[in-house]
């Protein structure tokens, strides 16, 4: 039974920037009363449903999209496009394992963690992490379930409104492609001391970078420190609280330690923070005072906290905006993988460029310390400034990013004298891009901040 249209989807709108007259929605049944997995179109997705959704994302074979359709201007859909989008970012298919939940056996780990050389640590690690290439959900090596959803859901309501084209405010400014984030978690004192040699590499490529600070326990944080680092044009996040991986073991720890994070972000004049190890519970993020995060992975098969968000692109949780973690740790890279080269990120750069997402990478200080380590970190940065001339890809830092995504979520499309414009704060580093179909698929065309009123579909 086909459901009374509804008002804008706000994830979708969100996403894209269009002006709100279009969209509208409606359901094509009841919704199932428990969440889990279905296919539509391709795509993996977890939440409720018209029909019964299975209990795990192996062998889905109905698809969802059958369902779906446009009529009368209207896009009717099995599901609820937000909530849907919800669930994913915020990882509720993981049903709260991990969750503030820390066996002996782990807690014991991070212990003597500090004290384990690499080479015991990395076979500990190999064998907690056996047949994660075997996990169905989320896709690896970068996932977009996220993002593929809002590009299917755009296209039916081109088909809906019977446009040629929906304009919408560009992702990233000065047309950009994407953006893209070096970030440096500094783990031990040791880390502290090969700072300097870190922005050095860095200023030869010309890249800015984040530091992320530990601010109990591991190392000593002076202000000489931080100023040093601002000083040079990088920025400082702070990075839990201790690293001792239980900062999301118990909501009553938690809220304690949140305040001490809380205070340490204003004393390092912090807007953005970082848990370690990506431990994380989006559930109580509200409890951070700070204007981003950086915890969550895209797709975590080879993190200890399995998961990920399934979108390369920011989102809000809450007031505060999470820039996800969208390409495999360096660690990880060397020492799990055994893996000393870039194609892994080049492979996951491409996939996240093709949906104009965010490049998110994390750099220890701590691991890039042997010549042949530091060749793989240099050749990284090689390649996103050959990003940067080519493909006009944004090398820049959390921050920036943070400013500029809430900037363009208060922004709007304006019509007048048969033009668009963007009206907002920033609105001069803004464009225009319109959505149009290309052979059943959504394709993006981006021009100056003033454009032409679309037109309806000739014929």
């Amino acid at each position: 039974m086909e459901r009374a249209p509804t008002s804008v989807n706000s994830s979708v709108l969100k996403y894209f920037r269009y002006p709100e007259q279009y969209g509208r929605f409606a359901s094509t049944g009841s919704l199932s009363a428990s969440r889990g997995y279905f296919r539509f179109d391709g795509n993996t997705l977890f939440g409720r449903v018209n029909g019964q959704p299975a209990n795990t994302p192996v062998n889905l074979s109905e698809n969802k999209v059958a369902e779906a359709s446009v009529k009368n201007g209207v896009v009717y859909l099995p599901f609820d496009p937000t909530e849907i989008v919800d669930s994913l970012r915020q990882e509720a298919y993981m049903k709260g394992s991990q969750r503030g939940l820390m066996p002996a056996i782990t807690a014991a780990y991070y212990f003597v963690r500090p004290i384990l050389p690499v080479a015991i640590r990395k076979h500990l690690q190999s064998f907690r992490l056996r047949n994660w290439e075997r996990l169905p959900f989320p896709h690896w090596p970068v996932d977009r379930t996220v993002d593929n959803l809002m590009e299917q859901v755009l296209l039916m309501i081109l088909r809906a409104e019977n446009l040629k084209e929906i304009p919408f405010i560009w992702f990233w400014p000065d047309n950009a492609s994407s953006p893209a984030l070096v970030t440096h978690d500094i783990e031990t004192a040791s880390g502290i001391d090969l700072c300097p040699m870190i922005m050095d590499i860095n200023d030869s490529f010309g890249i800015s970078a984040s530091f992320q600070v530990i601010p109990e326990h591991r190392y000593h944080v002076t202000k000489e420190f931080l100023d040093s680092l601002r000083q040079r044009g990088f920025e400082v996040v702070v990075h839990d609280l201790n690293h001792d991986g239980r900062l999301f073991h118990e909501r009553k720890q938690f809220m304690e330690r949140a305040k001490k994070i809380n205070a340490y972000g204003k004393e390092f004049g912090a807007a953005g923070f970082r848990a370690g190890i990506l431990y994380r519970n989006q559930q109580w993020f509200d409890a951070l005072d700070f204007e981003y995060d950086t915890s969550v992975p895209n797709v975590a098969h080879l993190d200890p906290q399995r998961g990920g968000c399934c979108t390369v692109m920011p989102y809000f949780v809450g007031n505060v905006l999470e820039l996800p973690v969208t390409m495999t740790q360096d660690y990880t890279l060397f020492n799990i993988l055994n893996d000393y080269s870039t194609k892994l990120w080049e492979q996951q750069i491409e996939l996240i460029m093709e949906k104009h997402g965010l490049i998110n990478v994390i750099i220890h200080p701590d691991y890039i310390t042997g010549p042949r380590e530091r060749a793989v970190y240099e050749a990284l940065l090689s390649h996103l400034v050959e990003l940067r001339q080519k493909q006009n890809v944004w090398i820049t830092t959390p921050g920036k990013v943070n400013r500029w995504w809430r900037q363009r979520a208060e922004m709007t499309i304006i019509e007048e004298d048969g033009l668009l414009r963007i009206e907002g704060a920033g609105n001069e580093r803004a464009s225009i891009a319109y959505a149009t179909e290309r052979d059943g698929q959504l394709v993006y065309s981006r021009v100056p901040s003033q454009a032409k009123v679309p037109g309806s579909v000739i014929g």
